[in-house]
């Protein structure tokens, strides 16, 4: 199986077993394509070769390596799979060797996300639609309302471009996604409605369903007087710990999602506080500075088994992931230092419809 990122990294994938097949799919989305050209990765699924008592243990049951080879392992005891990367090579062609029935390929997007970069394409942590033909970016830090400010117009008629992951071509004009499935939570559907008949029946039930402790949560929340935001927070906690995935063509239509479009707009979200949504004119530069630090955090996962490669085999180096905060930062100042921004200010979770009416102006 071929999937094509847009022409710009390309994954062969060689698996058997149909939960493999379902695993690499729902990491990547609907992107496959025969590829014309030599992949960048190579993701092969083989049988579980069961213990291996030459392997070396790193932080006892994450990593590994024997004398040629390093593995991230996955799960405990018999049902342990391996994962055999060489980080050496991530950022130009290189190999993933999976045991069959690891689940989701490790690091699988954050490999990708090296190969964009060493070809000058900047991935980014972000949403993106095109709303009345302007192409709209959303970042931000983890959890600060990109995806909702996404439904917030989808809602509305825009058309997707992607959620999660965004990658901005060499030029700075252009973007791509990747159609992940994307998350929805429990407290989305009330100011959605138009998104609950295209859930599985089993998925609305999970999502209606409400505990005792949601019960509880809710009464608390609606407390007034002192200390009462503390118990807000406590009360969105627990309510926020419902959820399902749902890809972007059932959620939205398949007519509604592009995968690309331009970049006219850049929106930058931070959570806080106070209770209604601000919106206030921001320096693009002043949000590539503070985003060349969010995508440093996002890539946590990918320094840390790199460096326990690094332990392994210290004389084997990937360029491209060493030099990647750099890169990362050139590019966001030279794409967003010109573009008209907007910091958007709310408290999470936002209330949809508001963000729509607070943002619809930039996107006109």
């Amino acid at each position: 199986m071929d999937y094509d990122l847009h022409g710009i990294v390309g994954v062969r994938v060689a698996a058997r077993e149909p939960a493999d097949v379902a695993a690499v799919r729902a990491q990547l989305g609907d992107l496959r394509a025969p590829l014309r050209r030599d992949p960048d990765i190579v993701v092969s699924f083989i049988k579980p070769r069961g213990a291996a008592p030459e392997l070396r243990y790193i932080d006892m049951d994450d990593a590994a390596f024997d004398d040629d080879s390093f593995f991230l392992l996955r799960g405990r005891a018999a049902g342990q799979r391996k994962c055999r990367i060489d980080f050496g090579e991530v950022g130009g062609p290189c190999r993933i060797v999976c045991e069959s029935g690891i689940g989701s390929v490790p690091l699988l997007i954050a490999t990708i996300n090296m190969v964009a970069l060493s070809k000058g394409v900047l991935p980014v942590h972000a949403s993106a639609f095109t709303y009345d033909g302007c192409g709209v970016m959303v970042t931000g830090w983890a959890k600060g309302g990109k995806t909702e400010t996404l439904l917030a117009f989808m809602a509305q008629g825009a058309t997707y471009v992607g959620d999660e992951w965004i990658y901005v071509t060499g030029d700075g004009t252009r973007l791509h996604g990747i159609p992940e499935p994307i998350k929805i939570w429990d407290w989305h559907l009330p100011e959605l409605p138009q998104y609950r008949a295209r859930l599985a029946p089993a998925q609305r039930a999970w999502l209606g369903t409400t505990t005792a402790s949601q019960r509880a949560a809710e009464r608390l929340g609606r407390l007034d007087g002192r200390g009462s935001g503390l118990l807000e927070r406590v009360s969105t906690k627990l309510q926020r710990q419902r959820y399902v995935h749902v890809t972007p063509e059932k959620l939205f239509g398949a007519a509604a999602c592009a995968r690309e479009g331009r970049l006219d707009k850049l929106v930058f979200v931070v959570s806080r506080e106070a209770p209604d949504v601000a919106v206030q004119p921001v320096a693009g530069a002043d949000v590539a500075r503070r985003m060349a630090f969010s995508l440093q955090y996002e890539r946590q996962r990918l320094l840390g088994s790199y460096l326990q490669f690094r332990f392994a085999f210290p004389e084997r180096r990937s360029e491209i992931v060493d030099a990647a905060a750099e890169r990362e930062r050139e590019l966001l100042l030279e794409h967003f230092s010109d573009l008209e921004a907007c910091v958007v200010m709310h408290r999470f979770p936002p209330s949809i419809p508001s963000l729509f009416d607070a943002l619809r102006p930039l996107a006109a």
